[in-house]
Formats: structure tokens, C-alpha cells, sequence
């Protein structure tokens, strides 16, 4: 039987031109050709939920400023939010090996592309079994431009499936499990909680609400959503906030040395400040 590809609103060419300049001006994210099925997939359900029939009329009302705080839907809308715990497993020990070697207390650590929290939890549990105890001396900031994931992230609940993988000990140690009408749910215990605050901030904003240098930045499989030039501001300003001895935690398929003079490779996807070149 051949299937109704008749869609419930009109999608123009250049509707999806006008998202992809808004949400570049917005968050910094360059939307490929292929996205377009993507984006109107994603924003069709903004129509439905602001009541408005057209795609043109939606963002006549968006750029004009009629739809209230519609722009924080928009961007929530159209950010990917990917994750899980101790992706990318091969930089939590050289984390755990670096927190160890730091003699200034408490470790700043900034995670910048938090998403619902799997990758600070990662990191919070990472400090504890470092230094074996419940209270390490970290201080973690979590960010993300996207409010629904931090709300999820700050409130630390999860399917239990979002630990399958995880091992026995560990899940036992970080995670209490739900009871009643929150069987099937796990919960990160009010301990690592404490540790993590969780933030909204826009990479792409001219301030951020940030104080202070970090030891560790986490920014994994963020960048890739930039172009170059965009990806090149947001390194420049990382370069400050890392203390002299710093580490800054990229995603797998992303390679800073092109983008920055100012860092040199640690390892595996993790960089360190180039002294010679960052103090210029």
C-alpha cells in the first residue's frame, strides 16, 4: 500500500533557508542540505503547539517577537541531544589520574554540552572513585542551551535502562532504584547531585555566566554542529578559562588543532594549553 507523503503544513525551500540563517544566528548550529525533513519534523510540533497553520507565519511571528518565549522552544527544537553514561570511555581514567595530581582544592571542572546529564553524572562519579568518597573536592558547572535537558539533568532521574551497561558496583554505588509507581526508574544519589549545578548558557553568547578558571572543560560532539569560524571564537574563549595546567575534552570526530593555535594534543581527543602560543 503506498504511503500518504502529504504533509500536515507547507515546507518551502525557503523556510528552510530562514531556519537554518535563524538558528545559525541563535545557537551557532549549521544545518546541512539533509536536514530538512529533520527540521520540519521537529518544528511542525511547535506549530501544532502555538496553534498557527503555516511555517512563513510561524517565523514572521518568531523574528518579530510575538510568540513570547517561543525562541527557547525553537532552539530546544532543533538542538540534538545525544548521550549517555561514560561515553567515550577512555577519558574518564585520564581524568581520574589528572583530578589526583592537582594540588589546589576545589577542582573546578566545566561541562559545556550537558545535555539531560549523563556526561557530568559521568564525571561527578569519575571524582568519587578517585578519591574514594562521596564528597570529592569538585566543583562541577553543567551547561547547555537547551532548558528541558538541564531540567532533566538537575532532577538526576532515569529509565534503568540508561544503566544497562553499566557496571554492578558502580550502578549500586551512584543509584538508587525507584520503588512503586517509580519501578523501572533510577535515581542519581543526592550526593553526586550535590556536586553538579546545572546552568543555561549559549556558547554563542557574548557573555557567559561563568567566573573563574576551570581545570577541566568538557566539550564533546558540540563543535561539530559549528563551522569553523564558530568553532574557532568558542576555542579562542575557552583558551582563558583553563588554568595553566587545564585539560579540555573533545568528542571523538573532533580535532581542535586546526581550529587553534593555542592548544597542543594530550592525548586521545584531550588537549592542554600551549604555553608558548596561549600567552600571545
Amino acid at each position: 500500500m503506498k504511503s500518504d507523503t502529504v504533509k500536515e503544513f507547507n515546507f518551502t525551500g525557503a523556510d528552510f533557508e530562514r531556519v537554518r540563517t535563524l538558528i545559525y544566528q541563535r545557537a551557532g548550529i549549521s544545518l546541512a542540505d539533509s536536514k530538512q525533513e529533520m527540521v520540519y519534523s521537529r518544528l511542525a510540533r511547535r506549530l501544532r503547539a502555538t496553534g498557527i497553520v503555516s511555517f512563513g507565519r510561524y517565523l514572521d511571528d518568531l523574528e518579530a517577537g510575538r510568540l513570547g518565549e517561543e525562541w527557547e522552544s525553537f532552539t530546544n527544537a532543533l538542538t540534538t541531544n545525544l548521550t549517555s553514561f561514560f561515553r567515550e570511555a577512555h577519558h574518564f581514567p585520564l581524568l581520574a589520574e589528572h583530578l589526583l595530581k592537582l594540588r589546589e582544592q576545589p577542582i573546578t571542572i566545566w561541562c559545556s554540552a550537558a545535555s539531560t546529564g549523563e556526561e557530568p553524572y559521568s564525571i561527578a562519579m569519575t571524582a568519587c572513585e578517585a578519591f574514594n568518597t562521596l564528597t570529592p573536592p569538585v566543583q562541577i558547572i553543567a551547561t547547555d542551551i537547551d532548558t528541558n535537558v538541564l531540567a532533566t539533568g538537575a532532577n538526576g532521574v532515569y529509565g534503568i535502562d540508561r544503566i544497562d551497561k553499566m557496571a554492578g558496583e558502580r550502578a549500586k554505588r551512584f543509584f538508587q532504584r525507584g520503588k512503586g509507581e517509580q519501578e523501572g526508574m533510577v535515581r542519581v544519589r543526592s550526593e553526586l547531585r550535590q556536586l553538579i549545578s546545572f546552568k543555561q548558557l549559549n556558547l554563542l553568547s557574548d557573555k557567559w555566566p561563568l567566573s573563574g578558571q576551570f581545570d577541566v572543560i568538557f566539550c564533546r560532539n558540540v563543535m561539530i554542529y559549528f563551522d569553523k569560524a564558530t568553532q574557532r571564537k568558542i576555542l579562542a574563549r575557552f583558551v582563558p578559562l583553563m588554568k595553566p595546567n587545564g585539560l579540555l575534552f573533545a568528542g571523538h570526530s573532533e580535532n581542535f588543532l586546526y581550529v587553534s593555535e593555542s592548544l597542543k594534543l594530550r592525548g586521545k581527543t584531550v588537549y592542554e594549553l600551549d604555553e608558548r602560543r596561549a600567552a600571545k
